[in-house]
């Protein structure tokens, strides 16, 4: 069994990844609990090189002029740089990783390009790349924050007015958006992710009640993992 305890927390843009999955964190340091977050894609480093290029559009301004393979690969390329440089020390020395984005990002965004009668193959094309032949940590779970995309716009219409932040070519197309929503809701079935709804009728939930069930499961996780690792 692997040492260090890892999660993922993803979900559509504008669905409150990075803010609990920092949350998260501070309360794990608050507990007494050795952590770190890490996040992807790792836009300042070197290793997201073609994650930016194919993002800006410059492999073109339609998501799928890039195939879902071939995007995917730049974005595994960039979790395994992360690992074997950063966060892989502290993994084999048992801290919890905390992921904002991690392997199923592409499921969530690629697998979206392909046909559904598709999905199967690409998720097992998934696995085996980045886990199997990549050597990338499987997750102990990946936690899933559903968002309509309708209020996926709305917030990034919302958090690009206020920061001026240009919206990348994922953001810019709102079919892709909802072709994204249908197939992370097919894979968070077909992988038994844990999913966390974050609105009720159509109102955002607020990210301290998001938080307390998520923190609650993810310590529950943390627990469960270690108390394993002890009868090995």
């Amino acid at each position: 069994m692997q040492s260090g305890v890892l999660i993922a927390i993803d979900g559509l843009d504008g669905s409150g990844k990075e803010t609990q999955s920092r949350l998260i964190c501070r309360r794990l340091d608050d507990a007494g609990i050795k952590n770190r977050l890490i996040s992807f894609p790792t836009y300042e480093k070197d290793s997201s090189a073609l994650v930016n290029m194919y993002l800006s559009g410059r492999f073109g301004e339609d998501p799928g002029a890039v195939n879902a393979y071939a995007a995917s690969s730049f974005y595994a390329a960039d979790r395994f740089c992360s690992y074997m440089l950063d966060w892989k020390k502290d993994f084999d020395e048992g801290a919890a990783i905390i992921a904002n984005r991690y392997t199923s990002a592409n499921l969530v965004h690629q697998m979206s390009k392909l046909e559904k009668s598709a999905w199967d193959g690409f998720i097992d094309w998934i696995h085996d790349y980045e886990f199997a032949k990549l050597g990338l940590p499987r997750p102990d779970a990946v936690f899933y924050l559903c968002l309509p995309p309708a209020l996926s716009r709305f917030l990034i219409e919302s958090r690009c007015r206020e920061t001026g932040v240009t919206k990348d070519i994922h953001e810019k197309d709102a079919s892709f958006l909802e072709n994204s929503y249908n197939a992370a809701l097919y894979a968070s079935d077909k992988c038994t992710w844990h999913r966390v709804d974050c609105a009720e009728n159509g109102v955002l939930r607020s990210i301290e009640d998001i938080n307390e069930g998520l923190y609650a499961e993810v310590c529950g996780i943390i627990a469960a993992r270690r108390e394993a690792a002890k009868k090995e």
